[in-house]
């Protein structure tokens, strides 16, 4: 009991303000609460394991600072894609990928190379007891997640549509590129590879608030020709 106490205290004070606390409260303005924390429990019961047992292991044979751009490259996508917006609303199963694994594959991904994978490493090598740290990082990561669930509810329920998304939009890219500064070796880190990077990050942003808005209008033309049609022509 006490190394559960332990690993819960030491990994929910590692992730009040992380990454995947906001991360959190971002999916939960999108997505139901019970969804999102249903995919964040997934994701950190597979990922904890997988920290406790093989997290060494792992980055003997891939490079630590590969998985951390992976994962941060993969937050710039997801913010995109967010302000694309068409595979964020509806139900689970109109899309091929659902919000719940939506929100487990994104935090399996964050929690890859994070402070608190690399916490309940350091928590299994000092105890050498899988099952009650396993439980309880599972057990801290929830308890500050669920704050952030509670949070992004309250504030999708006050804050227009459109500012929600820019602002989930905003954490994820705003993210990616942190963690792509702070994994790259410092040859890249140059004035003209930054700038670049940020241009085309600029450019790609600007192309789906283009795409998104030929979209709206192309949706509004139908719904203003369906309103002029007679009734048996609309069908």
């Amino acid at each position: 009991m006490k190394i559960f106490i332990a690993s819960f205290l030491f990994v929910a004070l590692a992730e009040m303000g992380d990454k995947t606390q906001l991360l959190a409260m971002a999916f939960a303005s999108r997505f139901p609460a019970k969804t999102v924390l249903a995919g964040v429990l997934v994701a950190t019961l597979v990922n904890h394991l997988f920290a406790v047992v093989a997290g060494s292991w792992l980055t003997n044979i891939v490079p630590l600072g590969y998985i951390q751009i992976a994962a941060s490259a993969s937050f710039i996508l997801f913010g995109l894609w967010t302000l694309r917006g068409a595979q964020l609303e509806g139900e689970d199963a109109k899309y091929k990928f659902s919000p719940f694994w939506t929100v487990a594959v994104a935090f399996f991904f964050a929690e890859m190379g994070d402070k608190t994978q690399l916490a309940t490493v350091a928590l299994a090598a000092k105890y050498q007891s899988i099952i009650p740290i396993w439980m309880g990082t599972t057990a801290g990561m929830l308890a500050a997640d669920a704050f952030g669930i509670i949070v992004g509810v309250m504030l999708g329920k006050r804050i227009p549509e459109r500012f929600v998304k820019w602002f989930a939009a905003a954490i994820f890219i705003l993210f990616g590129i942190v963690g792509i500064y702070d994994s790259l070796p410092e040859r890249f880190l140059t004035a003209p590879v930054m700038a670049g990077g940020i241009f085309l990050i600029l450019i790609l942003v600007g192309l789906v608030v283009w795409r998104v808005g030929c979209r709206g209008n192309i949706v509004k033309e139908d719904d203003e020709t369906a309103a002029v049609l007679p009734p048996e022509r609309k069908a």
